[in-house]
């Protein structure tokens, strides 16, 4: 974690989390901010490879998962799988995403399916699964990663933003919701960051230099710096902290 021992790692050791889309990028930094403060990792993805490749970092705290959540059924597989590996489950991170670029005009209704389904209905499927324990507990952390297009239109992710903006309103109705029973829920909203689904920005220096004429920190921003963030989040530190969206972007939605 970049902010070493503190406040973010406040409660968190011995807790247990559910991290999707863990295998690259921001869900991969995630699992291993919260594996580094303590908490044992349940990582999954579509993706097998990458997330064996993670485990294997921290055998004894991150175990792989691979699953697809756009099914019901694998939701409440997963939560189970986390029950019986730890006997516990505290915290619950929705990373995985789609990105659905292209123009409106020229996307199918297939394409805007799959947006859904994976941005949308997949961090459904999970709530509903691990919301049931976390309420019976009395206890629990849910912290969806949306986007800073959740907060204002965006030319080309029409799709993207649509979904984002849906899971930034189930955030706040669900925390709402869930605050009586002791379980907090919270949103992020990362701006641009240096990750694969950046590539064909930082491929490009005319691209990137544009990219980065648009943010007041004048970079992207790294994983961990989320990661840590996530941490925050799914603390001790911010059992008062619900129902918030945190914009993480460089100062770039800021920015007129």
């Amino acid at each position: 974690m970049t902010g070493g021992p503190g406040l973010v790692e406040r409660g968190l050791a011995g807790k247990v989390a559910v991290v999707t889309g863990a295998s690259r990028g921001l869900g991969r930094a995630t699992a291993t901010a919260l594996s580094e403060a303590g908490v044992r990792v349940l990582a999954s993805a579509r993706s097998g490879p990458e997330l064996e490749a993670l485990a294997a970092t921290a055998p004894e705290r991150v175990r792989a998962a691979p699953c697809d959540l756009r099914d019901p059924a694998a939701a409440e597989h997963l939560v189970d799988r986390a029950l019986d590996a730890f006997g516990r489950l505290d915290i619950v991170v929705n990373d995985a995403a789609v990105s659905a670029r292209g123009r409106f005009l020229a996307q199918s209704p297939e394409a805007w399916r799959e947006a859904f389904d994976v941005n949308v209905l997949a961090p459904f499927h999970l709530c509903a699964a691990a919301g049931r324990h976390l309420v019976a507990q009395g206890s629990g952390k849910i912290v969806n990663i949306a986007s800073t297009a959740a907060l204002r239109g965006a030319a080309g992710l029409v799709a993207y933003t649509a979904t984002k903006g849906a899971l930034v309103q189930f955030t706040a109705a669900l925390a709402a919701e869930l605050a009586p029973d002791g379980v907090q829920v919270n949103a992020i909203a990362p701006g641009a960051f240096a990750t694969a689904m950046q590539e064909g920005v930082t491929s490009s220096p005319d691209r990137l230099a544009a990219r980065l004429a648009r943010i007041p920190a004048g970079r992207m921003g790294r994983p961990e710096e989320l990661a840590d963030l996530v941490c925050y989040l799914a603390s001790s530190a911010s059992d008062f902290v619900t129902g918030s969206v945190f914009v993480i972007d460089g100062g770039e939605a800021a920015h007129l």
